[in-house]
């Protein structure tokens, strides 16, 4: 049985009250979300207390801390998570901000070359505010964002969880890129 089809049975059990089924599911996608983790944080400052295997547990219990899952299918299952570790990031980063104020704001930032022609490292708290403005206006590229950038999905990937073309995704990714680059390049 092949690893997906695997995650997909589990995912299904696991939503049909299978207690066991969600440890499993971790279990078999462990090397996954320590590999998203550590592409969301790479480029962490010197110092930074949350490393991938924080990053991979706390999306753990974010996930598997709920009544109900609700994942339809593998690609569902990782976009969820890239969000989970996306909020937990920019939480992570509002509470290092929140015990430095009066000493200055400690910025916790991500590599922006996936959403720009730069290197740059950008604010994950400026990218946040950033992603709620595009979500405002275009829940789908926001969602694609998520996939793309914080989940390491592929194009064909998204496109099956949003279920569109690998062309519209292609599209779409560049609108929001272009979008999150502007929204970014404006707090400079």
């Amino acid at each position: 049985m092949s690893q997906e089809s695997m995650v997909t049975q589990l995912i299904a059990a696991h939503r049909e009250g299978d207690e066991k089924a969600g440890d499993r599911l971790f279990a078999v996608v462990y090397d996954e979300l320590h590999a998203m983790a550590r592409r969301q944080l790479r480029f962490r400052k010197p110092g930074e207390t949350l490393n991938t295997t924080g990053l991979v547990h706390e999306a753990y219990l974010k996930l598997f801390d709920r009544d109900e899952s609700g994942w339809n299918d593998r690609v569902h299952f990782f976009s969820v998570t890239a969000r989970a570790m996306r909020q937990i990031l920019v939480d992570y980063a509002r509470r290092i901000n929140a015990e430095k104020r009066g000493g200055g704001q400690y910025h916790t930032e991500l590599n922006a070359s996936l959403i720009s022609d730069t290197t740059k490292n950008v604010d994950i708290l400026d990218l946040d505010d950033a992603m709620k403005e595009l979500e405002k206006l275009n829940p789908r590229l926001a969602t694609i964002v998520e996939c793309r950038f914080f989940g390491g999905m592929s194009i064909e990937e998204t496109g099956a969880l949003l279920d569109v073309s690998s062309r519209t995704v292609d599209r779409d990714w560049l609108k929001a890129k272009s979008f999150l680059y502007l929204a970014l390049k404006g707090d400079e």
